[in-house]
């Protein structure tokens, strides 16, 4: 019996829609998360530059979501940022098999354009920082949805941002190194898990 020849792209979007796993993480199955950073690391190493070339945003759109992920997770005097760990090529290689992905954060992105051209004449990028944290405060919180339903396409693709970011950056060799994992490691004590960082 002849086996059939699985794509990259049938992995990616069996693995997006949970398919083959159930996640571990918010969004991604697990075997998803790692097969991304896995070609996206090939990607950028097959090129001089090392550079990653977007597979599903625009120029732009790419712009807006690196700046995105670094406010969601900026980098910090222990560990480098989303930007670091490659949470954006992460994010745009998994949409770029996944129609429902597609939907939600190509719209979502084109949603916070139009939505500080309306308050600021300007799109998210070309706001002053203070305009940038305004919008983000109104679209991360779900009770300003069920105040102004105007927000409610904003406040759904923020937090699946959100969730795309952290799921990108805690399954990278950064993210992963921050948490302090050391895999099935004897230990000769346990002195107890890190303090919740503050908000």
């Amino acid at each position: 019996m002849a086996t059939k020849s699985i794509s990259r792209r049938n992995i990616l979007k069996s693995l997006t829609m949970g398919a083959m796993a159930s996640s571990v993480l918010r969004v991604i199955p697990l075997e998803a998360a790692e097969y991304a950073h896995h070609m996206v690391a090939a990607e950028k190493a097959a090129t001089p530059a090392g550079s990653y070339a977007p597979k599903f945003f625009l120029p732009r759109q790419y712009k807006t979501l690196l700046a995105l992920c670094q406010t969601i997770i900026p980098a910090d005097a222990d560990s480098g940022g989303a930007l670091e760990a490659g949470a954006p090529e992460f994010i745009d290689l998994l949409t770029s098999e996944n129609p429902k992905y597609q939907l939600k954060l190509g719209g979502g992105l084109m949603w916070l354009d139009a939505a500080c051209s309306d308050r600021y004449e300007k799109t998210y990028l070309d706001c002053a920082p203070e305009q940038q944290k305004e919008i983000l405060d109104l679209i991360a919180y779900s009770k300003n949805a069920e105040k102004d339903a105007s927000l409610t396409p904003g406040v759904e693709f923020f937090a699946l941002l959100r969730e795309m970011t952290v799921d990108g950056f805690f399954t990278s060799q950064i993210g992963i190194k921050y948490l302090g994992y050391v895999g099935n490691t004897y230990l000769l004590s346990f002195n107890g898990c890190p303090p919740v960082p503050e908000a």
